[in-house]
């Protein structure tokens, strides 16, 4: 409130510099059993290390105090507007609705890949059929690449580059473009609605938080005491968090999951643990699904960054 005391907003820069590694397949089974990751949820089970990927990694860690006048309420309210503003815009695939302002787009965003060009395409790159009066080309909006109207005639909603009304896709292309749908229905919801964790953010102690993605998808919002907001393209890796022995014929539990981001300006990572809590079997059950929600994120989230 205006008389309450100053909270702190800390937020990770964003820079183009790219480092970190390529991502591992699946996530990881850790040391222990807290931190192994099979037999719970099968598609949140993985093998190997971390799930890791390429991070931007440059700038400072920047802090910004509302004070406890109201202007600054206002400041951060244009702030967030500008931020989340968006525009139609036509492309030669289609009306997309994007961010006015690129950098504010979405980690889980694809760019539109350049278009095989016509003097190049003779045949269908699926199926060989050759180009005629009859035989029109297409191109797939997704990969670029020209094929048949057989091999490339459906059309499929393309949320990943903002499109507003479903593209012409490749039937490979297609499958992928379906699957992700998913994501961008429930799970973002759910990712959008929150859930309650004990939080532990480098060293300091556990603390009751709800964590949020925001509305325009760049960061995980943490609100407790204080908040925090962490830009989703600095996560470095991701970890379920596990509970009990698969190995001896049980099945592990989840209790949470750790995510480790690089922070702008130094070169160690500051790792982020969430728990979940145990007061209600509701408030369970919101926790498990949100992790499952940001474990698909994160599997987008490589998937773009590898593009």
């Amino acid at each position: 409130g205006g008389r309450g005391r100053a909270v702190r907003h800390r937020r990770l820069a964003t820079d183009s510099r790219v480092v970190g590694e390529r991502p591992a397949r699946g996530l990881d089974r850790a040391e222990g059993g807290r931190g192994q990751s099979a037999d719970w949820p099968a598609h949140l089970a993985g093998r190997g290390d971390w799930a890791r990927a390429p991070v931007s990694g440059r700038g400072s860690l920047a802090r910004t105090e509302y004070g406890r006048r109201s202007p600054s309420g206002v400041m951060a309210s244009e702030v967030a507007a500008r931020r989340d503003a968006k525009k139609l815009v036509r492309s030669p695939s289609g009306l997309r609705m994007v961010p006015e302002h690129r950098a504010f787009g979405s980690p889980f965003g694809l760019e539109e890949p350049p278009w095989v060009p016509d003097e190049e395409c003779r045949r269908c790159m699926q199926c060989s059929a050759k180009f005629d009066f009859l035989t029109r080309k297409h191109h797939c909006r997704r990969c670029g690449k020209c094929f048949c109207d057989k091999c490339c005639g459906q059309k499929v909603p393309l949320r990943r580059m903002c499109f507003v009304d479903p593209v012409r896709q490749c039937a490979r292309c297609a499958l992928v473009s379906l699957r992700e749908a998913n994501f961008f229905g429930l799970p973002l919801k759910v990712l959008l609605s929150g859930a309650t964790f004990l939080v532990t953010l480098g060293d300091g102690p556990p603390e009751a938080m709800v964590c949020r993605l925001s509305s325009n998808q760049r960061f995980l919002l943490l609100d407790g005491d204080g908040h925090h907001e962490l830009e989703v393209a600095h996560i470095a890796a991701v970890q379920v968090l596990a509970e009990g022995d698969p190995a001896g014929g049980g099945s592990a539990r989840a209790t949470g999951m750790s995510l480790q981001y690089v922070a702008p300006g130094v070169e160690y990572v500051v790792q982020l643990r969430l728990v979940a809590r145990e007061d209600t079997s509701s408030t369970r059950r919101q926790a498990i699904a949100w992790l499952s929600a940001m474990h698909k994120a994160a599997k987008l989230l490589w998937e773009s960054r590898d593009q």
